[in-house]
């Protein structure tokens, strides 16, 4: 059995459909692990001090993450691995990893070792509200700086498990990443304290890494540590990459400004806004991400064969693909949003106080979950195009724009003013403590809605973008987010009766049915309006669905 498990890891696999097969089936899987580890996260700590100080840990790893992940993308490197392995041998596209490889480990290293000497200055500063636990929190941080060196170097056997087409080696990783989180919460934590869960990451970042280990040893782009650095060809790697790793950036540091912030708030601020974030970034993956990153490889080649007419076009068609999707789940989020975040996190210590607020800032974040997924796709048009600077210009202001508005309604908030009052009211807040940490996705939500109108704009203007069909398709879109709501919302008063709600079973059934209820409403609106994207998805579901190009998972969206 077990021999049978490691030869499918290891198949390689040539054909495009069945490679797109196999990458959304373990994307899929790992989006589901992700549940259970925020669930079992939420199950044994609740939305407590442990789930703030956890969360802040992983901000500056993180950021290190994002900014040398993206350095190391497969996206960047097997260009100009497959342009050397075309025009030059195997060894010299092995000496062009292992040059990528050497530059990475000596200025991770020597930035790892500097933080990790002055994290008891850092921290207490960035988090001041967690000073108290100052040493809890140091501790995990200088634990986690481990993860962004593993995931670095897993991401350069990325480039030679895609190369060499296995597939199912490259996609499973991520499951591995979260098993190894899990593992921490469950075994290493009760041996190890908080600690205990810092090192379960680093387990699950090392299984990421050592799973594609065999085959990157056996094959001819085995790459090693070398002091010979062709810095002329590293120049036109990092010329491609920093740009879009600062653009990345942003928003790591727009987060980790925002968890600054709610370490001053009420204990637990942090953890709430973090698991609504994690929850909303799931349809944010499947709608926005999926689109996105299928669109870029056509949109690069179009872009590039000058075929300007076809490039606006699938432009505007995944615009409105996107709308199609989200504006509708929008919708039915914000009804469903204490069902929600019931099934995946009401359990143990997670308490109804901590799902009203989880729910509460869901549902303001998914207000902005159609303008974050139409991001997403115009930053790649401008990578398409060539255009790197724009995207990380736009991101820069509107980073700013987030950390101002958080800033400026950090200071004004006062409960007893009406907008606040009447915000807490609307969210069925009540006397639930902590009503404060609303301003975090307030200031979020603004920002994202902000960019991604800029973004729009500039690229409608640059690439000559068509908007004559935008506001039918938005009036579309919206009719059916509500009668989808509305929908949703009578079978879940209605669903009320005979189902014990006290349970997760019966919290489950009713979300479930009022759900159903809400995409039935959907569905009927679209049908009536004869929107023409609900015909082509019924296609695309009668045998299309694979027919699009095998990607990977990128570093924004993991």
């Amino acid at each position: 059995m077990v021999k049978k498990v490691i030869k499918m890891m290891y198949k390689e696999v040539r054909g495009l459909h069945q490679a797109a097969y196999v990458l959304a089936l373990f994307t899929f899987g790992s989006q589901l692990l992700a549940l259970v580890r925020d669930r079992t996260l939420a199950h044994q700590f609740g939305a407590g001090v442990e789930m703030d100080l956890y969360y802040a840990a992983f901000r500056i790893p993180d950021l290190l993450y994002v900014l040398f992940a993206s350095t190391l993308s497969v996206y960047v490197l097997i260009p100009f691995v497959s342009t050397r392995q075309r025009h030059e041998d195997g060894e010299g596209a092995r000496n062009l990893l292992s040059q990528v490889f050497s530059i990475f480990l000596i200025i991770y290293v020597l930035l790892a070792a500097l933080l990790i000497l002055f994290t008891p200055v850092i921290l207490p500063w960035l988090f001041p509200g967690l000073s108290s636990y100052s040493d809890s929190l140091i501790t995990m941080t200088r634990i986690l700086l481990l993860q962004p060196l593993f995931l670095g170097i897993s991401s350069l056997f990325g480039v030679v498990t895609q190369l060499g087409h296995r597939f199912v080696l490259y996609a499973i990783s991520p499951l591995i990443y979260n098993l190894g989180i899990i593992a921490g919460i469950i075994i290493l934590y009760p041996l190890f304290g908080l600690s205990g869960l810092a090192y379960g990451v680093v387990l699950g970042a090392l299984g990421h890494m050592l799973v594609q280990w065999p085959l990157v040893r056996g094959s001819a782009l085995a790459f090693r540590f070398t002091f010979k650095l062709d810095f002329q060809m590293l120049k036109k790697i990092f010329a491609v990459s920093i740009p879009r790793a600062a653009t990345l950036a942003m928003s790591q540091v727009v987060l980790l400004v925002f968890v600054s912030i709610a370490s001053l708030m009420s204990v637990g601020s942090v953890a709430v806004f973090q698991f609504a974030y994690n929850l909303q970034a799931v349809p944010l993956a499947v709608i926005g991400a999926s689109y996105s990153i299928a669109s870029f490889p056509l949109l690069a080649s179009l872009y590039a064969s000058e075929q300007y007419v076809k490039f606006r076009i699938h432009i505007v068609s995944t615009l409105r693909h996107i709308m199609f999707w989200a504006i509708p789940i929008i919708g039915l989020v914000i009804v469903l949003r204490a069902q929600l975040v019931r099934v995946v996190l009401g359990s143990g210590q997670f308490n109804w106080a901590d799902t009203k607020l989880t729910a509460a800032i869901l549902a303001i974040l998914v207000v902005s979950l159609c303008a974050q997924a139409i991001n997403l796709l115009i930053i790649r048009t401008f990578y398409a195009g060539g255009y790197t600077k724009i995207p990380f210009l736009v991101t820069f202001v509107g980073s700013l724009v987030a950390i101002g508005s958080l800033y400026y309604l950090y200071i004004v908030y006062d409960p007893s003013l009406a907008v606040f009052s009447y915000l807490t009211d609307f969210m069925r807040l009540g006397s639930v403590p902590g009503s404060e940490v609303l301003i975090l996705p307030i200031a979020y939500s603004l920002a994202l809605l902000l960019q991604s109108i800029v973004l729009t704009i500039i690229a409608a203007y640059k690439f000559s973008i068509p908007f004559a069909w935008f506001g039918k398709h938005l009036l579309h879109a919206t009719m059916a987010a509500v009668v989808g709501s509305m929908f949703s919302y009578t079978a879940l008063n209605f669903f009320v009766v005979g189902i014990n709600q006290e349970t997760f079973i019966g919290i489950f059934i009713q979300g479930f049915l009022a759900g159903l209820a809400g995409l039935v409403g959907v569905v009927m609106a679209y049908y009536l309006l004869r929107t023409p994207e609900l015909k082509e998805v019924v296609q695309a579901f009668r045998g299309k669905l694979f027919c699009v190009d095998v990607v990977a998972p990128q570093e924004d969206v993991i």
